[in-house]
């Protein structure tokens, strides 16, 4: 087993479940000292398991606002005197329909979903950062930028991408690394808290099967990712592997381009 995070504190944010559970698995077997985030009460479960593998602060939080985001990182700094990588993971699609079917509020929910906790981080995180000349920031994406279904999604996580190139722009020669990657279609095991507790609608099933479908055919390899799959790529991001890497948005989608 590689040590690419052995002794570095890494935040990483909606850990409770998905890619980001499976990041701060990996990145705990690689000896990572870990601060684990999630709105959900699940991260605490999360990192009750992986405290025999390394020290593991859980935190929940709503960052979708920033004075929580700010909490997160003055405790990381408490607990662990240090951020040295921080994975923006939160973020997700509400619903899938049509845009002329979006509502005024569920248009901004998807925005406060899919932009703002990967917005309010990277603010809350940078000055410390900044203040130690070195860091590597991961935030992840969606190739769902160029797609059906999820336009207010899109915007988001476009969003998203031009997030990255600005902050890697303004801070490259502070020694602070911005990268993303854009997940496609992945499988994964059933979300314990679903992003939408509502029931589909018929109609709603016919939509996002069209997105299933469309995800299959953009793929150049006809297929979907494993959490695995998705995770290797923001683990080279965040190590010291890409240290000469910044301002790049890496499609992982095989071979979708987003």
């Amino acid at each position: 087993m590689q040590h690419r995070f052995k002794n570095k504190v890494a935040v990483i944010t909606g850990a409770g479940q998905g890619i980001g559970k499976r990041v701060a698995e990996r990145m705990a077997a690689e000896g990572a000292l870990l601060v684990l985030v999630d709105r959900a009460g699940i991260v605490h479960e999360v990192a009750q398991s992986l405290q025999e593998a390394t020290r593991v602060l859980s935190l929940a939080a709503d960052l979708e606002k920033y004075a929580d985001c700010c909490r997160v990182m003055d405790a990381a700094i408490s607990y662990f005197d240090r951020i040295d990588i921080l994975i923006n993971n939160v973020g997700g699609t509400i619903w899938t329909k049509p845009f002329e079917h979006y509502q005024e509020e569920e248009i901004e929910a998807e925005i406060r979903r899919s932009l703002f906790p990967t917005l309010w981080c990277c603010r809350a995180a940078l000055p410390y950062m900044q203040k130690q000349g070195k860091g590597a920031i991961v935030n992840v994406s969606s190739i769902a930028t160029r797609g059906i279904n999820r336009v207010p999604y899109g915007a988001a996580k476009g969003g998203v991408n031009a997030l990255t190139a600005c902050l890697a722009f303004e801070n490259g020669e502070r020694g602070i690394r911005v990268n993303a990657t854009a997940p496609g279609a992945t499988e994964a095991p059933p979300r314990i808290i679903p992003r939408n507790a509502a029931v589909q609608s018929e109609q709603e099933k016919i939509w996002y099967g069209q997105i299933y479908e469309q995800s299959l055919d953009t793929s150049l390899m006809k297929r979907f990712g494993n959490l695995d799959e998705q995770t290797d790529p923001i683990l080279f991001l965040a190590s010291d592997e890409a240290a000469y890497i910044t301002g790049t948005v890496l499609p992982v989608g095989g071979g979708d381009q987003g």
